[in-house]
C-alpha cells in the first residue's frame, strides 16, 4: 500500500484524458449509459498510468418554447415573451470503480475514480459533481 501523503498527491496530479467512443448519429432518442476509455496518470510526465474503460451519460432529452402567458408577460415588462421549458441528459447514480496504474516494470498503485451507473433526464445544471 501508498502512504497517505502519496495517495493525496496523485489524486491532485490526477489527469483524465477521455476518448470518446461514439458517433452522435448512432445514439438514439433519451439518455443512456454509454462507454468510453479514459487514460489515467499520476503526473504530467506519466510516471504512473492506467486505462479503464468508465460510463457516461449520453444522449437527449425534450425540450420546447412556447408565447409566454401574460402573468409572465406583466410580470416582466413585455421582456420574457419566449418561455422555455427543458430537460438534459445527466448521471443520475455515480458509483467508484479501482483502477490499476502501473509505475514501471515491478511497482503498481490503485485508484478510485468515479462512473456513472444510471442516467436520466433532468433538470439541466452547470454541474453537480
Amino acid at each position: 500500500t501508498m502512504p497517505s501523503c502519496r495517495a493525496a498527491i496523485i489524486s491532485l496530479l490526477l489527469i483524465l484524458t477521455a476518448s470518446p467512443c461514439w458517433s452522435y448519429k448512432a445514439i438514439g432518442p433519451g439518455c443512456h449509459l454509454h462507454p468510453f476509455d479514459v487514460t489515467i496518470k499520476s503526473d504530467r510526465r506519466g510516471t504512473c498510468r492506467g486505462t479503464h474503460v468508465v460510463q457516461a451519460c449520453v444522449g437527449y432529452c425534450e425540450s420546447s418554447a412556447f408565447p409566454s402567458k401574460y402573468s409572465v408577460l406583466l410580470a416582466s415588462s413585455f421582456k420574457h415573451n419566449v418561455t422555455s421549458v427543458s430537460q438534459c441528459c445527466t448521471i443520475s447514480k455515480m458509483q467508484k470503480i479501482k483502477v490499476r496504474l502501473h509505475c514501471g516494470a515491478i511497482h503498481h498503485e490503485e485508484i478510485e475514480i468515479f462512473t456513472a451507473k444510471s442516467c436520466q433526464c433532468d433538470m439541466c445544471r452547470l454541474s453537480r459533481y
